[in-house]
């Protein structure tokens, strides 16, 4: 198969599709791979490392795309790729469909195979393509909320670990997930006063278990977020529907509830956020202000560490990507149903329930 590796240029994207490792595999067992001149460079991973492994160096975006029956990405195409993308091409990438309907509706209109990395689930429910950056994504919330408490980045000015004789932070970690645990790992490790809340009663039990003595676990209710939220000075909101847009769960009215000077972080802004007042940010311009509070809501947390980022990918995606290389969607997706869960727009028509219902557009099943 030709498989083809564009630069990212979703705003301050660092991260890449493959690493040369990876990339040396798949031309071992006969694949052709195109690779964009710098598409790696800034993830550490310069032309010349592609080119010693085998790897050909197209100067364009537009040439990796002609070239290449299937696209390796990190982050799902934007305005500029779509014209870029050819019917029967296969897309392997995070979309996060249900938060964005434009891109939903262009990719439909490609004809294009859309095979998103956050929607491959195992039959235990784990999302093995979405854990390595939910596993960055909440380490790095905690570190972007620690910073933006600071006074000169328009916090409050607390500092999250406190010192002998002032008291730390108080942290509360929406959602315990693989984001959340790590969010509120990070925190508990910096010294915060840590409360971490989910629906699941075997997964607080879990968490209960395996936290550290400064997390303490709460069940997630409107009302018990309100009562904890006059004293929590770091909200990091992690709630996940698999392929579905978040829930809102600190609504417009509860931002009345929070100190000034507090800080929001949204890591479920790629599905539309768990916090009404949410917007996408850039790297470039991370932060904005709802009412005196911080909030932070870059869609893409991970980029802002590539070189780890893109590491932990490809040690991920690499046995989904050889499987598709040797053997074709179809056929790859036929023998492995959590592959096939990945299938989100096939040839035009939309083949997973939650995007469809989330843009009330017509579902099809695979079959």
């Amino acid at each position: 198969m030709i498989i083809g590796i564009p630069k990212e240029i979703k705003n301050h994207e660092n991260r890449v599709g493959m690493t040369p490792g990876g990339i040396s595999e798949l031309i071992k067992n006969g694949h052709t791979v195109y690779v964009q001149h710098t598409a790696g460079i800034n993830s550490g991973f310069p032309d010349e490392e592609y080119m010693a492994v085998g790897a050909q160096i197209l100067p364009t975006i537009e040439e990796v795309y002609a070239a290449s029956e299937m696209i390796v990405k990190v982050k799902e195409p934007i305005a500029p790729e779509y014209k870029l993308i050819r019917k029967n091409q296969l897309l392997f990438t995070y979309f996060h469909f249900a938060s964005d309907e434009q891109l939903t509706r262009a990719m439909i209109e490609t004809e294009a195979v859309c095979l998103a990395y956050e929607t491959v689930e195992k039959p235990d429910h784990s999302l093995p393509l979405l854990v390595p950056m939910s596993e960055v994504a909440g380490r790095m919330s905690t570190q972007e909320g620690a910073r933006f408490l600071e006074k000169p980045q328009g916090g409050k000015g607390i500092l999250l670990g406190g010192v002998p004789g002032v008291k730390p932070a108080k942290v509360l970690v929406l959602g315990g997930g693989v984001v959340g645990y790590n969010a509120a790992l990070m925190a508990a490790g910096m010294g915060a006063d840590v409360t971490i809340t989910d629906i699941s009663l075997p997964r607080l039990r879990y968490l209960d278990e395996v936290m550290p003595a400064n997390v303490k676990t709460l069940y997630s209710s409107a009302h018990n977020i309100r009562q904890e939220l006059p004293t929590t000075d770091l909200v990091i909101g992690s709630v996940l529907i698999p392929g579905a847009k978040a829930p809102h769960i600190i609504t417009r009215d509860m931002l009345k509830l929070i100190q000034k000077g507090s800080v929001l972080v949204d890591v479920a802004i790629d599905q539309g956020g768990c916090f009404e007042t949410s917007h996408p940010t850039t790297h470039a311009n991370p932060i904005y202000e709802v009412d005196g509070i911080i909030h932070y809501c870059v869609a893409n947390i991970p980029g802002a560490v590539p070189y780890t980022s893109t590491l932990a990918l490809t040690n991920a995606t690499f046995p989904y990507i050889m499987k598709l290389a040797e053997k074709g969607w179809k056929e790859a997706c036929k023998e492995d149903a959590a592959l096939s869960l990945g299938l989100n727009i096939v040839n035009g028509k939309i083949t997973y329930p939650a995007v469809a219902e989330t843009f009330g557009l017509k579902y099809e099943p695979l079959d």
